[in-house]
């Protein structure tokens, strides 16, 4: 359909702004709803099918649909007819579809996925008992919104069937995706709300399995493995699912209804019982909430950070546990929810919140552990101590956390949790003021964080983790503004020492991995970011700066698989728009969509909480003209720039985004201002997919030849 024509049709009702995506039944448009000043999901008909269906039959079916009311399902706005077209309208989920998520992922942990389709049922459940049934369960239509998952398109199945379609095992015949579809569908019969149970089976073993119980080569051959074929045992490739839980989705899967639960629910609460005694029963996830700062003072800011953001980290290297993201948590900051709120927005089965407070020597630490379900308190302490009693508090909380959520901790969970970085509780408060700092990539910043460690060091020279924080400045530095030898000569030394204070700790191994990749030692490199992913999983520096470097050496998907393994330990905006980026310069248009999505969400999370970061700012850029979304785009790249007109990180940002509008002269202006400014990434420009139009430009070829 011609967007010119659609626009047309609808200009009275609502402003299409843009494609979404286009299926076999329908072309989905983003819009404003004009009555309402909201932004819609405008579905439209394929003419062939409007022509073939009429406008009656269809808007009969969905009327009916549209009474359905439940938190789980997706709500319908409007229907009808405009300019010969039929339509349906639908919220603008920000939130990406089940099918995105399982492109990025392709297998989800058990608890998501159990999660998901618990949600999933209860809404077709509700559907049911007003008589509705789906008919086109499949992961395009689960989509997330505020944490959980919601069920688009009920009705529109049955509305879209053609009237007198003949009783075949032909899937031109039958409507819906052939993975998903019921052996009963292909014969012609009778549909009820078994027939949805046996497609959501398919979608949870597609879940945990990786793919769906049935696929062939063609429509017709899966057709004829759904009714013929015995499902594949789904402990064969998910070895680690409960046996209980791969019953009854066999028993889902039966191919006579008669031989599935009586209804969806009831297969719901037939996981819900099989994960009993498990893992997956026991919901162990949790969030960990900036802690308050009582005292009022500023220069304890960095304090009540720290402690909570040391209680995140020991709590992610508990096995078992699942950790909501630093980012995640602190978008959250300022919002006046409670606890049950927030839980539900981040998908976690409790909540960790807490208040410190300084008086001279002496510190008071209050935390709670809330439990989601509701609202009370799992455990809850004060802590009056002296100062010096730091680091034995967060370990203390740590463990109590552990043991409130039934948490298994490796062989030895002292070694786990109790790391004690210094004994000098001045030191402390300057490494945590540098780790403030250093999250910020601005020059200014990343100095200032340099001065906090340096100040660390000197009160405590064993001090392995500061050590480690110099390094990582000089090498950003270097990576960033690389203005002379002497912050490379340093993170040589601080990196190697470091290492030496604390051969096991991972922070020191991704420190000296970081000063040999600037110092062009790649092997030593590598060997350093792997070693400290051995040491510890979730060291997120580790992955990303292996990562960038693999990108720079022009190893594009081991650089992807790094970034995605970065941004799944931490919801970091950068790991997520260079995830995208990688798989963008591989070609793969659905994982890059999915990836610039994710990265878009975090970035502007980011900038709730850090309105002047203007590189984050370019990020929200670029991810919004990828995404189609041009004249956002173009605002976010104005707002970075009034941010601080001199970063060079910026003008090299800004220029990517002018190269994908392909407006070569003021992308190789801003260009030529990133170098002049100091623009360090330069073996970046080889394989940034961003800048490909530029590259048989004989300005840029001459820009790139005198800058490599």
């Amino acid at each position: 359909m011609e967007n010119s024509t659609v626009k047309l049709a609808f200009a009275e009702r609502y402003a299409i702004e843009e494609e979404l995506g286009s299926g076999g039944a329908a072309t989905v448009y983003a819009a404003e709803d004009l009555k309402h000043g909201r932004r819609v999901a405008v579905k439209v008909l394929r003419p062939e099918l409007s022509a073939v269906l009429g406008s009656e039959r269809f808007l009969r079916e969905i009327r009916i649909a549209a009474g359905l009311s439940h938190p789980h399902i997706l709500p319908l706005h409007d229907s009808g007819e405009a300019g010969g077209f039929l339509y349906y309208v639908m919220p603008l989920v920000d939130g990406a579809s089940l099918r995105e998520r399982l492109t990025r992922e392709r297998q989800l942990p058990l608890d998501e996925a159990l999660r998901i389709v618990c949600d999933v049922a209860e809404a077709l459940d509700c559907a049911h008992r007003h008589g509705v049934v789906h008919r086109d369960v499949k992961p395009e239509n689960i989509l997330f919104q505020e944490g959980h998952a919601a069920v688009a398109d009920f009705g529109i199945a049955k509305a879209v069937e053609r009237p007198g379609a003949p009783t075949r095992t032909d899937p031109g015949f039958v409507v819906g995706t052939p993975e998903y579809i019921c052996p009963e569908a292909y014969e012609g019969a009778t549909l009820d709300g078994r027939a949805d149970q046996y497609s959501l089976a398919c979608v949870l073993y597609e879940m945990l399995a990786g793919q769906p119980p049935f696929t062939a080569a063609t429509p017709q051959a899966v057709a004829m493995r759904h009714m013929a074929d015995t499902v594949p045992p789904l402990t064969t490739v998910r070895p680690d699912v409960p046996p209980g839980i791969a019953r009854a989705i066999q028993k889902a899967l039966a191919k006579s209804p008669a031989d599935r639960f009586p209804s969806t629910l009831a297969f719901a609460d037939a996981l819900r019982e099989a994960a009993a005694g498990t893992d997956v029963a026991a919901a162990r996830s949790v969030a960990v909430l900036p802690f308050a700062n009582l005292s009022g003072l500023p220069e304890d800011e960095p304090l009540a950070d720290g402690i909570s953001d040391e209680i995140l980290q020991a709590l992610t290297r508990l096995e078992g546990l699942r950790v909501a993201s630093r980012t995640s948590a602190h978008a959250l900051q300022g919002r006046r929810l409670d606890a049950r709120t927030i839980a539900a927005e981040l998908r976690v089965a409790a909540v960790l919140e807490g208040s410190v407070q300084r008086a001279g020597g002496r510190l008071r630490v209050t935390v709670q552990l809330v439990n989601a379900r509701d609202g009370y308190l799992l455990w809850s302490d004060r802590y009056d101590r002296a100062m010096a009693d730091i680091f034995a508090i967060q370990d203390e909380i740590a463990q109590n956390v552990a043991r409130a959520l039934q948490v298994i901790l490796h062989d030895d969970p002292q070694r786990t949790l109790s790391r004690t970085p210094t004994r000098d509780v001045r030191a402390y408060e300057y490494y945590l003021r540098g780790r403030q700092y250093f999250r910020q990539t601005r020059k200014k910043s990343l100095q200032f964080a340099r001065e906090m460690f340096q100040r660390a060091v000197a009160l405590d020279d064993g001090f392995a983790r500061a050590w480690a924080g110099v390094a990582d400045c000089c090498s950003l530095l270097h990576m960033y503004y690389p203005e002379s030898g002497a912050d490379l000569d340093l993170a040589d030394a601080a990196s190697a020492k470091a290492l030496t204070l604390a051969p096991e700790d991972a922070a020191a191994h991704t420190a000296r991995g970081f000063a040999l990749w600037r110092l062009k030692r790649v092997p030593e490199a590598e060997a350093e970011f792997e070693t400290a992913v051995r040491l510890d999983a979730s060291a997120f520096d580790a992955h990303y700066f292996h990562a960038r470097l693999l990108f720079g050496l022009g190893r594009t998907e081991e650089a992807a698989a790094h970034f995605e393994a970065a941004a799944r330990v931490q919801e970091d905006y950068q790991a997520c728009f260079f995830a995208a980026q990688s798989w963008a310069a591989l070609g793969r248009a659905a994982e890059s969509e999915a990836a610039y999505r994710r990265a878009l969400q975090v970035a502007e999370q980011h900038m709730e909480l850090n309105p002047d970061d203007p590189r984050a700012a370019t990020m929200c850029a670029v991810s919004l003209c990828r995404l189609g979304r041009k004249d956002e785009g173009m605002a976010w790249a104005d707002r970075a720039r009034a941010i601080d007109p001199d970063d060079p990180g910026v003008s090299y940002n800004v220029a990517c985004l002018y190269a994908l509008e392909g407006q070569a002269d003021r992308a190789l202006d801003s260009l030529e201002e990133a170098f002049r400014a100091g623009f360090g990434g330069r073996e970046w420009i080889a394989h940034d997919p961003d800048l490909d139009s530029l590259r048989d430009h004989p300005r840029f070829q001459q820009l790139v030849t005198g800058v490599t």
